[in-house]
């Protein structure tokens, strides 16, 4: 897998939510902020997407568009994911990830600092577990794509819970904004 570096453009056709509506990246006029989770059920990523929709408004307000992508089937999504107004994005083939160069590693969940959040995220949506230990050990990826399909800014993460924060995001977008 080649992974994707700033200034790599992208273009997604035939995209489709777990909803069966159609999702363009890029978008005119917008930031595409695409991140690659785990599965669906994860109480890491459920955790991390609640963030995110509890805070919509900054998104909208620094015009960005949110798009997820798990590695799991439509049918799982729709059943283990919390409800997010995002397009959530079913990957069980992990096609996007590989163009994306996301990977799978055992240092997904032998880390530390993962260990918080995994616990938080139990507590508040519990454990579900994944259809495939590929998805179990998959590593986040976050990606910050502009209106021209150009990707502005990116993160891979090194374990479970290491992915962009929505302030990260957000100060991401504006410095694009203002280079811009």
């Amino acid at each position: 897998m080649k992974c994707k570096v700033i200034g790599d453009t992208v273009a997604l056709a035939d995209l489709r939510n777990i909803k069966n509506q159609p999702v363009q990246v890029p978008q005119p006029g917008k930031l595409v902020h695409l991140q690659f989770r785990r599965f669906a059920g994860c109480p890491i990523c459920n955790l991390h997407l609640q963030s995110f929709f509890k805070n919509s408004a900054q998104l909208q307000e620094n015009n960005i568009h949110e798009v997820v992508v798990f590695h799991a089937s439509q049918e799982r999504m729709l059943k283990d994911v919390i409800d997010v107004p995002f397009d959530l994005i079913a990957d069980p083939s992990r096609q996007l990830y590989r163009a994306f160069g996301v990977e799978s590693s055992w240092k997904a969940i032998l880390n530390f600092k993962m260990m918080r959040g995994a616990l938080n995220g139990v507590r508040k949506f519990g454990m579900k577990k994944p259809e495939s230990l590929e998805a179990e050990l998959g590593l986040p990826a976050d990606f910050l794509i502009d209106e021209s399909g150009k990707i502005v800014a990116l993160k891979y993460g090194n374990h479970a819970d290491d992915q962009w924060t929505l302030n990260e995001v957000i100060q991401h977008a504006k410095t694009e904004q203002v280079s811009a």
